[in-house]
């Protein structure tokens, strides 16, 4: 189940040339299940239309004090608000929530709420740095308003500079950190992700095909849900907001960094495709093709997880991953039983759509004492969810 599921988010929008933006982080929060009203300020309106908010949230926008079914709308949608959420956030717009100004239907809502509030600023540069914005700011802060700082980046009219709106992505991630189960909240995940390079040369691997997406989406939802997350990661993708990362290339690298990271550990997810074999020799310069093909030979690498089982305290929780092309359920047990694991997320690499470079994903969850659970073909980011759900319940029984 998502964080965002049944809850009612109003999304509030602005006058700011950013205002296109909030269709996307709408979206995104119906898609993870939330119930999203979008309230728009008068200028707003000259950037983006209301048939399209409209379309793609729960209900029609509202925009006005006046005009609703409601006699007290800004009343009955602070009351209704599990989150607000204002994107983008103008100037004047934290001038008025700063000064307790009810000036249209959002601002009048902003003051008659008790849920928690998001505002995502977006502005030029002078404006951002400006005392009396900064001041602002802080002030809400002071009052436990969370702030989504804008990023560095082109703004409108060419100019470069912070006040860029923060991207649809770390915006969500803000709202699930915010509305999250807590589910995770005091814990701190340790999650691998990508597959391992083993140098042959200067310029040439022995690797594997996986991209890293299904170690970054556990660490998306892990951290969405409360935990302190370690990203062990040996690819270059964006690291979901909230995420500590920890850059590391060869199975040695991760074995020291997974060693060092799960001292600490509650929960240590090992989605990386660790290279199972390593030259016993590399050469520090290219090997030319002159020279007649090298001979290779191979050795065995650290196998991290079952050196992780083996040192497995008493309420840290294990989970591995076993990519396979045949005997998908046999190999996974084996596995399971062998590395001391409490959970293995087993797929078939070899079937459409699933596991390594795709963004869809379809697995088998099992458990030395449980049923297994079988995930049809869907996004990554569903999969992780559904691996998060399981390592909650089984830590609820050692509880």
């Amino acid at each position: 189940m998502s964080a965002l599921r049944g809850k009612t988010i109003v999304v509030g929008v602005t006058g700011g040339i950013a205002a296109y933006k909030a269709v996307d982080v709408c979206r995104r929060l119906v898609d993870a299940g939330a119930h999203v009203v979008a309230v728009m300020t008068e200028g707003a309106e000259h950037f983006i239309g209301r048939t399209t908010l409209s379309a793609l949230c729960s209900e029609p926008v509202q925009s006005s004090l006046w005009d609703e079914a409601s006699p007290i709308p800004h009343t009955r949608l602070g009351q209704r608000a599990d989150l607000i959420v204002v994107v983008p956030a103008t100037a004047r717009l934290i001038g008025a929530y700063a000064g307790g100004l009810s000036t249209d239907l959002l601002t009048n809502t902003l003051l008659a709420t008790r849920a928690p509030v998001i505002v995502c600023p977006a502005m030029h540069t002078e404006m951002w740095e400006h005392p009396a914005v900064q001041d602002n700011l802080a002030l809400l802060a002071r009052r436990g308003v969370i702030v989504v700082e804008p990023d560095e980046g082109r703004l409108a009219g060419g100019d470069l500079g912070k006040g860029r709106l923060a991207s649809p992505e770390r915006i969500v991630a803000v709202v699930e950190r915010t509305l999250g189960r807590g589910d995770l909240g005091g814990l701190h995940v340790v999650v691998t992700a990508g597959g391992t390079r083993e140098p042959i040369d200067a310029v040439r691997v022995i690797a594997n095909r996986s991209s890293g997406k299904q170690g970054y989406a556990v660490a998306a939802e892990a951290v969405s849900r409360g935990a302190t997350v370690t990203l062990i990661s040996t690819v270059e993708l964006a690291t979901p907001p909230g995420v500590q990362l920890v850059s590391v290339e060869t199975a040695a690298q991760m074995e020291a960094a997974v060693q060092s990271a799960a001292e600490t550990a509650d929960i240590v997810v090992m989605a990386a495709a660790v290279a199972d074999f390593r030259p016993t020799l590399t050469v520090g310069h290219k090997l030319k093709k002159d020279d007649g093909a090298p001979s290779i030979v191979l050795e065995p690498t650290p196998d991290i997880l079952a050196g992780l089982g083996a040192r497995k305290r008493p309420g840290q929780t294990l989970v591995g991953f076993a990519a396979e092309t045949s005997d998908l359920v046999a190999n996974a047990e084996a596995k399971l039983r062998r590395k001391n694991l409490d959970l293995i997320v087993a797929n078939d690499v070899s079937a459409s759509g699933v596991g390594f470079q795709h963004d869809t994903n379809a697995v088998c969850l099992l458990r030395p004492d449980a049923s297994m659970v079988t995930i049809s073909l869907t996004d990554k980011r569903s999969v992780a969810r559904a691996v998060v759900d399981i390592v909650v319940e089984i830590r609820a029984g050692l509880s």
